[in-house]
């Protein structure tokens, strides 16, 4: 006989989740939210999960459905006026007893009370990486956010520290959930059988260092005649930086490639080819490609900040500003075997540091302490 269930089992809390993320060509907070996801529909359920998504499902979730519902809105808008306008109705619909905002900003009218994710504080921090519509836009919503916020989870302390100083959020508001790690890969190419090939990869913003790249780059192909750069992310920079412009310039621009975007099987296999990964941000709340170069066999060089230090440690060359120890770094790396399997080495201690079963354990402790606030 089937048992019954019991008319007075408790109902799981219900989640509803802004899904706007992971549609079109998905990047680091689409990552973001898959990895919560996936980890979320591989355990017990502890609630219910509905996925808003304005858009073609992207197959990834929709692996995940059941025990992920996803709910596909039909919008001529993905951004604010989607955010304010169509989500609080959407969660209304749905009775939601939490809505999970992964991005930075949340629809302000909501029925229910509200967890946010907010990465780092960039355009607080350094305003004059943005225009000033969209910087304002962005600290606007951000600070009403946090007033509606019953939860707040960011991704690291360093990013936990500058929600203190620039939104005043007291740290105990605070819940700090790392990204995870890519499962390192079990067999990576060793560095003699790699191509000479730098890898970047990341929206292109003022903060990521591709300038500098681009002239370390330079100086690398006097030593390393047959090394290539090649720049992967969509050009986001305020005032704008044309990568290509700055190749020619520097007298590379036959060995400097730039895709706008690369699907995950394409970045897949530039990971297999490059020797080296540069990620030279000066700002950060986390970085998550370098995460992905170190576990497909990549050792990675960084601008040496509080973040980098935080994260990555040793497991990574940390570099400054000078021109010349970036080229060096770079070109050691392109040659030197030794020295690329011993900083890979340490690269790869640092990911078991980080799992997205810990990151899913503690976004979901933050939305069922505020589902219970309800």
């Amino acid at each position: 006989m089937t048992p019954v269930a019991s008319a007075t089992a408790p109902r799981l809390p219900h989640i509803v989740i802004d899904g706007r993320e992971l549609v079109g060509r998905p990047t680091g907070v689409g990552r973001y939210l898959m990895g919560l996801l996936t980890e979320w529909a591989a355990r017990p359920a502890e609630a219910r999960i509905t996925v808003i998504v304005p858009g073609e499902v992207p197959a990834e979730l929709s692996a995940l459905a059941p025990p992920i519902t996803i709910v596909k809105v039909r919008t001529g808008s993905t951004g604010t006026i989607f955010e304010q306008t169509v989500l609080p109705g959407a969660a209304r619909r749905l009775r939601a007893n939490v809505f999970f905002a992964p991005a930075y900003t949340a629809p302000l009218q909501l029925p229910c009370p509200l967890v946010v994710t907010i990465h780092d504080v960039s355009y607080f921090a350094h305003p004059e990486w943005f225009g000033w519509r969209e910087g304002l836009r962005r600290r606007w919503f951000t600070k009403a956010t946090v007033r509606r916020a019953a939860g707040i989870t960011t991704v690291s302390e360093f990013s936990a520290s500058e929600l203190q100083r620039y939104l005043g959020i007291a740290r105990d508001r605070i819940d700090v959930a790392p990204n995870g790690a890519p499962e390192a890969a079990a067999n990576p190419l060793p560095a003699s059988r790699r191509a000479p090939l730098v890898l970047y990869a990341g929206s292109i913003f003022a903060r990521r260092g591709v300038p500098a790249l681009v002239s370390a780059f330079a100086a690398v192909v006097k030593a390393v005649p047959d090394a290539r750069l090649v720049l992967v992310g969509d050009n986001r920079t305020t005032p704008p930086i044309d990568p290509m412009a700055l190749a020619t310039a520097a007298g590379v621009g036959d060995r400097v490639d730039w895709r706008r975007y690369a699907p995950d099987h394409e970045l897949r296999t530039l990971y297999a080819q490059a020797r080296v990964f540069a990620f030279l941000s000066e700002y950060e709340g986390f970085a998550m490609t370098p995460m992905e170069a170190i576990a497909q066999g990549v050792p990675v060089v960084l601008r040496d900040t509080a973040i980098a230090r935080e994260i990555y440690g040793d497991g990574a060359a940390l570099v400054g500003e000078e021109p010349s120890v970036l080229a060096a770094t770079l070109t050691s790396l392109l040659t030197d075997d030794r020295a690329h399997a011993e900083l890979l080495a340490r690269g790869r201690a640092r990911l078991p540091l980080f799992t997205w079963a810990q990151s899913a354990d503690i976004v979901m402790r933050t939305l069922l302490r505020a589902a219970g606030a309800s």
